[in-house]
């Protein structure tokens, strides 16, 4: 049993081999095409968690001085009652000037 030549095949034989080789041509470009797509989304989704992580990384650098707002909260409540007290005072002098 030697090789067949492609003289030897029947017309049928023919179309089946080319239909053959086509389809092979079009899964390879199939999954060449998926497999591009799935290397754009990875990458995609790469620099998504990144941003998310950075985000995240931020997001506990803004809050680390979260135990500073009680005490910040006392010192304006301070300086608000001192500038009440000037209020009150310039106040009751500026009427007593006025008169």
């Amino acid at each position: 049993m030697g090789l067949t030549t492609l003289s030897e095949l029947t017309s049928t034989q023919k179309n089946l081999w080319w239909g053959a080789i086509i389809g092979g041509f079009v899964i390879v470009l199939a999954v060449a095409a998926l497999l591009t797509i799935l290397v754009l989304l990875v990458r995609t989704i790469d620099r998504r968690v990144v941003m998310v992580r950075d985000t995240l990384r931020a997001a506990a650098e803004n809050t680390s001085d979260t135990a500073l707002i009680a005490e910040t909260a006392k010192r304006v409540d301070a300086v608000l009652a001192e500038g009440l007290q000037h209020h009150l005072f310039l106040g009751r002098v500026l009427d007593k000037v006025r008169m």
